[in-house]
């Protein structure tokens, strides 16, 4: 369940898609600059319309699923009253309206502290922080609030009556003990968040309930079916790409990017540029950094100035095309992609995109492939922070729209100056929550199992020298770019 939409996956024991469907979401409002708010009940219409529409491909009935796995954007607000209704839209993960409330909660308790009890800083797009301001700028909205849960968990609520969410989308929150795997009583009391409100927690592969008769009503699944806690996007989006053990790092592009690597214990950045959150495996933990607006920056082109004669291909793929014809570096153009503020490494909500060095020389192509490659750059930020952090990088393996894309697979591969990977089953997030609900469902003994047993290596990129020279350069000015522009956005 992402941003844009919900995607359903029928997978068998053997790791094979045999049955999908997808089903748009309304776009999510954004009231004022740096808002965004979806209504829940927009994402269980649109489960409702994939999940009968995915049976039918498959030429399957609701009694032939065995366990249904599930995986969703994390840091979402959603708030419900005594009834089990919606109160108000959810502020939804790229909202960073609560800067205030990060300061305040920062003086509190401490930055240090807060890293130590969390894992995480108090950043604008932490769950918590959009309680806080819910609390404070809508008391009587908050005042009806009964429950409290993530987006994905939502879906889930609707489908089994249960409140119930994961170790790994629970870590996005600033309300988990990341380390110890619970929530963090001191958290709670010192923002006087009442436990009650909270979903009881699970590990990713274990069995939290199980689908409701109304829901098999509307849904064509079976009553009874099992349902498994899930994950957050990310660490599920691993797991089907085989993301599991030290050394094994990804590097996705969806809305938003995320560079991700598997750890057997809570590795810390002590300045809380790069997250560190519980893994979909029990007793694992994972690192990433993110970039908001990776994907984004491209849609954000196309929707502003097209994608060119439309021939009957995807946009995106004309796009890429176009932007192939311009030279690696593209005459020193630069682009950073900080439409929705920025995470990795800055932490500034105030952050703002940036295309720098235009010449009358340069044309659209070269400005959509400097898209690209300040996606890129971005993202290796994240490796150059696991370096400093002594994060072992042994594979890098590509997802989302940033996978698709032979020229942004070639990008990636000459801006890490990496060999980067791509797997056969690249079906994001949804594939690695259905291999959770097959460990659910015992088809495999463990999440390793599973994706030893059917996660492979479809086509493998290499870097390609010249290219990795020119972009070593641009990405040292790049690099400068934020301080040089950051005092011009500063509030």
């Amino acid at each position: 369940m992402g941003t844009g939409g919900t995607r359903v996956l029928i997978v068998d024991r053997d790791g094979r898609v045999v049955g999908s469907a997808t089903q748009e979401h309304v776009p999510f409002a954004s009231p004022q600059v740096g808002w965004a708010e979806q209504q829940p009940d927009d994402w269980w219409t649109a489960c409702t319309m994939a999940v009968p529409r995915a049976l039918q491909s498959a030429g399957l009935r609701g009694d032939d699923i065995a366990c249904l796995g599930f995986s969703g954007q994390m840091h979402g607000a959603v708030m419900l009253d005594e009834s089990g209704r919606v109160v108000r839209p959810a502020l939804i993960w790229c909202d960073v309206r609560t800067d205030r409330q990060c300061r305040e909660l920062t003086e509190k308790i401490g930055a240090e502290r807060i890293i130590q009890l969390t894992c995480n800083p108090a950043l604008a797009n932490f769950t918590l922080t959009k309680f806080l301001w819910v609390r404070e700028n809508e008391p009587e909205n908050w005042k009806r609030v009964r429950s409290v849960m993530l987006p994905k968990d939502y879906v889930r609520y609707q489908l089994t009556g249960d409140r119930a969410t994961d170790m790994a989308d629970a870590s996005g929150t600033l309300l988990l003990d990341v380390a110890n795997r619970r929530w963090s009583s001191e958290m709670l009391e010192a923002t006087e968040i009442d436990r009650a409100l909270l979903p009881a927690l699970y590990e990713s592969p274990d069995i939290c309930g199980k689908v409701s008769a109304g829901a098999a009503e509307v849904t064509g699944l079976k009553a009874g079916t099992p349902v498994v806690a899930g994950a957050g996007d990310q660490a599920a989006g691993a797991t089907g790409m085989g993301i599991v053990t030290p050394g094994a790092v990804s590097a996705t592009i969806g809305t938003s990017g995320v560079v991700f690597a598997a750890t057997d214990a809570p590795a810390l950045d002590r300045q809380g540029r790069l997250h560190t959150f519980c893994h979909a495996i029990p007793g694992r933990w994972h690192v990433m950094g993110v970039t908001q607006a990776a994907g984004l920056s491209l849609r954000w082109f196309r929707d502003q100035f097209g994608a060119g004669r439309d021939d009957g291909r995807d946009a995106y793929e004309r796009l890429t095309e176009e932007a192939a014809t311009a030279p690696p570096g593209c005459k020193g153009l630069l682009w950073t992609p900080y439409l929705m503020g920025e995470r990795t490494p800055h932490l500034d909500p105030h952050a703002r995109g940036a295309l720098v060095g235009l010449t009358a020389s340069h044309k659209r192509a070269d400005v959509i492939r400097a898209i690209l490659e300040g996606v890129a750059f971005s993202l290796r930020d994240s490796f150059s922070i696991f370096s400093e952090m002594n994060v072992p990088v042994k594979s890098v393996r590509l997802g989302g729209g940033g996978a698709r894309s032979a020229l942004w697979r070639q990008i990636q591969a000459d801006v890490y100056g990496h060999e980067v990977e791509v797997v056969e089953a690249e079906e994001g997030a949804a594939y690695g929550a259905a291999l959770l609900a097959g460990v659910g469902a015992g088809m495999w003994a463990s999440v390793d199992e599973a994706c030893a047993s059917v996660v492979r290596v479809a086509k493998r990129v290499r870097p390609e020298a010249e290219a990795v020279a020119t972009l070593n350069q641009n990405y040292a000015a790049y690099r400068r770019v934020y301080g040089a522009t950051r005092e011009i956005f500063a509030c």
